[in-house]
Formats: C-alpha cells, structure tokens, sequence
C-alpha cells in the first residue's frame, strides 16, 4: 500500500467533484491511500501568481508544511494544483530571499523535503492497475493541455511536444490512444472568465481536431480544461459533439465502476450513448 498526503485543490472540491469521487474510487482499488491535507488551502492558482508573488508562494508552501512534518509526498489531481505546488517548492530551493521572506510569513521553515507529484505519477509508479474491463473499440484522444507538460522544470518526466503517458494509460486499459496535433495546445484556460471567445476559439479547434482524428471521446487531468472544452461545447455551436472525461474516470470504467458511481452523468456532453454503443455500459 502507498501512502500519500492528498492536495485536492478548491475545483475537486466544487466543480470537479466527479474527479475527487472517481480518483478516490481508483485509488482504493490501486491500494493507494489518499491522507487529505488537514485544512488545506487554495494554491492560488492563476490569480495569485498575476497579481503578488509572493502570495503565489506563500499559498501552496502552506500546504506543503503538514505533509513534510508526517514524511509524506503529496499528490494532487489537478494539473493547475501540481504545477503551483512544484513552483513554489522549486522557487525556495533556488531563492534564498524568498525563502526567508516565506518563513516570515508563516511563522514556521518549509525545508524542501516534500516529493510532489502528480496523480498520474502515483498511479504509473506505485499503483497496481489491473483492469477488469477492457475497454476495446473506444478511441481515446489524450489531452495533455498546458500545465501537464510544461514548464521544463516542473514536467521534467516526457516530450513536451509528444508525450506518451495518458497514451500509455489508455493502452493499458485496452483502448486505442489516437495520434493527433493538439494535445498540448492551450484551451485558453482562465480567460474563461474575462475573455470567453478565446477560450471558444482556441477550445473549437481542440475539439475538432481530436473529431478529426477520429476520437470517441478526450480524457484530462485538469478541471479547467475539463470545463473549457465540456461545458463551452453548446456555446461552439458545432455539428458534432464530443464527451470529455476525466482519466481517472476512464480507469474507473476499466475497473468495473459504474456510470453513476463515477458521475459520468454529471457532464454536460453525457458520454452514455458512447459507452452503451461500445458495449461499456
């Protein structure tokens, strides 16, 4: 059994409740045991790190304090999450000043000794997936998005242009992992909110893209996306549709999970028509 403190971010508790339920889901069966971060806190996400730096820091270095007194990595679902938490921790360890400036406002010293990693990387690494459904016939798009990949620094573990481990995850649970050009290209992420015909323009052309390709469906890791390219599909006004998943979900099904217990109808572009015509359901 691997134990792991558990970061899962303010989308997983709100938006994304259908990631949360199905990670934890997944998890028991993959004998990972997810330890929740007593009070944890918002990473800051986009806003923190435009508007004051040292917020940005501060936030996730906050949550990273009670899993290193336990010794215990941490994990977090969502690509946005990860990414601030492995800034923060790599941005003490290279800046003196800003370390000390950090400790002043917490009141207490991060030493840097937290393994962070992405809920990807638990599973590829320690948990022990063997489905029980195969899920042949669905062709899968991954979509790696943004935060996945890049910075370097941070997503130091595959290609940047071509990465290959949700292809893999995907393999392995018996579907095809399709070839396509966009699976790193920005959704406009949190301009969502300020300036939505970027966010249509930019999400369309994943979506048609991942159509062309010849995918079922797309599978992510972040919420974020998860909304740009589900949510905004009616707002498109395209001649297709096109379901969007969460990968732990798609696990979900090659596990044996059920529709509902994995809040697949909880999507606005509902993925039951897909799956029945496959013969998942």
């Amino acid at each position: 059994m691997y134990k792991t403190a558990y970061f899962p971010g303010c989308s997983l508790s709100s938006t994304a409740r259908e990631y949360d339920i199905s990670t934890k889901l997944i998890c028991k069966d993959l004998e990972i045991e997810l330890v929740e971060i007593p009070d944890w806190l918002c990473c800051g996400a986009t806003t923190a790190h435009i508007t004051d730096e040292l917020a940005s820091i501060v936030l996730p270095i906050k949550n990273l304090l009670w899993p290193e007194k336990q010794h215990l990595p941490v994990t977090a679902p969502c690509s946005a999450c990860f990414s601030r938490l492995k800034l923060a921790d790599i941005s003490l360890k290279k800046d003196a000043q800003l370390k000390t400036a950090v400790t002043e406002v917490l009141g207490e010293e991060y030493k840097g000794m937290v393994d962070i990693l992405h809920l990807w990387q638990v599973i590829e690494k320690y948990g022990d997936l063997k489905p029980k459904k195969e899920l042949k016939g669905l062709r899968v798009a991954s979509y790696y998005g943004c935060l996945l990949t890049r910075p370097k620094e941070v997503c130091d573990y595959d290609r940047i242009e071509d990465p290959q481990f949700l292809d893999n995850l995907v393999s392995n649970l018996g579907a095809e992992a399709i070839k396509w050009a966009y699976k790193t290209e920005c959704c406009g992420a949190a301009f969502s909110l300020t300036k939505k015909d970027i966010v249509l323009t930019l999400s369309q052309k994943i979506l048609k893209d991942a159509r062309d390709a010849g995918a079922d469906c797309i599978i992510t890791a972040c919420p974020l996306c998860h909304s740009n390219l589900d949510a905004r599909q009616a707002e498109m006004r395209l001649d297709f549709s096109i379901p969007i998943l969460y990968f732990t979900q798609l696990i979900g099904l090659g596990l044996g999970y059920g529709y509902r217990d994995l809040m697949l109808h909880k999507h606005f572009v509902s993925p039951k028509g897909l799956l029945k015509a496959k013969g998942l359901l």
